[in-house]
């Protein structure tokens, strides 16, 4: 297999590659088994590892959060169904992290010996290592559409805020048909997509919606709709 092969993942806004896999909940038939829900399919390098541990513990630690918005999570590494048992179970009985102890992963992570998953994925980068994935996250909506995809080096942990905020921040663009600013959290103002017209424009800034703040004939806020 080429090294292009290798490194091509699914861009956003097409299908998240089907599959089927081993994992430490049974076997899945993605994206079957996740119709009508949100997933944070994440990949990791190795199992009995800090960073990722930490990781795990923090995901696991959110998962509750993550179901209140109709998402499921979902993990994968290269090593075996036996390794990420015994790496779990590890981390609930014997590892604290901060604030967090006992904490039981109960989401599925895949066994991807084979690395056809992670290939599909675009989660195995050469350049980093050709035997562990990298720490690739596909938001994926109901749809099995990719709606957003983060990277992170070996090193380095993942922000799980950002990636439970950027979750939100899609949803609510879903609903409402808006956009969200830089740095953008739930109850801040979002913005009102661009006039489409020369006749809308000038509507917008000569005959102006009390609800909304422009700061030019392109650039309009309102306060976040609520549920």
């Amino acid at each position: 297999m080429s090294e292009e092969t290798a490194v091509r993942l699914p861009l956003i806004g097409e299908k998240a590659p089907p599959f089927k896999a081993k994992t430490t909940q049974g076997e899945i038939d993605f994206p079957k088994c996740f119709e009508g829900s949100w997933v944070v399919f994440f990949s990791h390098p190795a199992d009995f590892t800090p960073v990722c541990t930490t990781e795990f513990m923090t995901f696991a630690s959110m998962q509750p959060e993550f179901e209140k918005r109709n998402c499921k999570l979902l993990g994968l590494s290269i090593d075996s169904i036996y390794a990420h048992i015994a790496w779990l179970r590890t981390i609930k009985e014997k590892i604290q992290y901060k604030d967090m102890k006992n904490v039981e992963v109960t989401f599925p992570v895949i066994e991807d010996l084979k690395m056809d998953v992670s290939r599909a994925f675009g989660m195995l980068q050469p350049g980093a290592s050709t035997t562990q994935a990298v720490r690739a996250v596909f938001i994926i909506d109901p749809k099995a559409i990719v709606r957003a995809i983060l990277y992170y080096p070996l090193s380095n942990g993942r922000n799980m805020d950002e990636v439970m905020r950027l979750l939100i921040a899609m949803q609510t663009s879903d609903q409402h048909q808006i956009a969200t600013p830089a740095n953008w959290k739930p109850g801040d103002d979002v913005i009102v997509p661009p006039p489409g017209s020369c006749g809308t424009a000038k509507d917008r800034m000569t005959t102006p919606d009390p609800d909304v703040k422009c700061l030019d004939w392109f650039m309009c806020l309102k306060k976040c709709p609520q549920k």
